[in-house]
């Protein structure tokens, strides 16, 4: 049997806007390592920062990365260390890659280790034929788990992680910006509970969608006197027990603060295209509000929330997905995302189901 050499990878070779489509090696695999034929793709937020190439992106990612996180493919081969993996597993993959060693990934808090390594980000990520992961970070699919779904398994982790942040059954909630994880954050947060579920986003489209999703009510954050009808939706006008910020952008950040009532908690997950400054006295210190920064998922808690919301029919998350498109034609996703005429946009790699 042949043995593959090179593949192609979607790689970030310079500065400025754009991607390009390269055959490089075929990642060599460790002992402890899992070899993994890649099947599906999702375009993330990340991946569009990446391709525009802003000020977060030009600090923090290497060019000559090959980019991509979320992805569904089979495993294919596994170093001889791996035990519970076998080639034919159909997997999807935790992206934060922890040191081991360091107090954080030894008290379970390796999605924040001071060392992590992001697939896609630091390290050579999955848009590509194959991907090699250390087999602690291989999530194995259960079989009921559709690949429509399976491929969405890393941002569900991060809407899953933002709203069990802290209490929300029977909280009012209010989701500013509702992206595909800000939508996939509605229909978690209503299966978790919430009494009161409100969006926030400037995009018609995605309103509406986060309205069948779940939301009760959602704005466009420019109307007329919106901050008074949003705070009069709440107990007593107090404002909303949790704000769950997904947009990334400064004023939706504002916005959230306004709204949350004292003693409230927020959690962020949108990551801003630059520094946005706080009123630390009025948005937290005298509300006393609680503020949580939500960063990649609770390994490996988070995976298995999202395993039983999925398996259980809770969510129905696959509804984010509007557009899959062959992955040669991944520049028609970006572009459609960067106009923001898209949510999630699949890209077939080697499967067409």
């Amino acid at each position: 049997m042949s043995v593959v050499r090179r593949m192609k990878a979607l790689v970030k070779t310079k500065r400025g806007t754009g991607l390009e489509l390269l055959e490089v090696p075929v990642p060599s695999l460790g002992p402890a390592d899992v070899k993994i034929a890649v099947r599906k793709v999702g375009i993330c937020g990340t991946d569009l920062h990446i391709y525009e190439w802003d000020a977060w992106a030009s600090g923090r990612v290497p060019l000559g990365t090959t980019i991509g996180h979320e992805f569904l493919g089979e495993v294919i081969e596994t170093g001889a260390a791996v035990e519970g993996l076998k080639p034919g597993d159909r997997v999807s993959g935790e992206g934060h890659i922890g040191c081991g060693r360091c107090y954080s990934c030894r008290t379970g808090q390796s999605h924040i280790c001071s060392k992590v390594d992001i697939i896609g980000v630091d390290r050579n990520g999955c848009f590509a034929d194959y991907i090699v992961l250390p087999a602690s970070n291989v999530w194995k699919l259960d079989d009921s788990v559709p690949n429509e779904i399976g491929v969405l398994f890393d941002p569900l982790g991060n809407a899953m992680h933002t709203v069990m942040a802290d209490r929300i059954s029977g909280k009012c909630v209010l989701v500013v910006g509702v992206g595909t994880i800000g939508l996939l954050i509605v229909n978690i947060a209503r299966a978790a509970g919430a009494l009161l579920l409100v969006a926030l986003d400037i995009n018609p489209t995605k309103r509406a969608l986060a309205l069948e999703l779940g939301a009760d009510v959602a704005f466009d954050p420019r109307e007329a006197a919106v901050t008074e009808r949003l705070l009069a939706l709440t107990r007593d006008g107090d404002g909303f027990d949790a704000v769950l910020e997904a947009s990334g952008s400064e004023a939706g950040i504002r916005a959230g603060l306004r709204l949350l009532r004292s003693g409230g908690w927020a959690a962020f997950l949108g990551i801003p295209r630059e520094n946005v400054s706080l009123n630390l006295a009025e948005d937290l210190i005298f509300k006393g509000a609680r503020f949580h920064g939500v960063n990649g998922r609770r390994i490996y808690e988070t995976w298995y929330q999202v395993e039983d919301f999925v398996t259980g029919g809770r969510i129905q998350p696959q509804r984010v997905i509007t557009h899959t498109l062959p992955f040669e034609r991944y520049h028609e996703g970006f572009e459609m995302m960067k106009r923001g005429e898209a949510i999630k946009v699949i890209l077939n790699v080697r499967d067409s189901t």
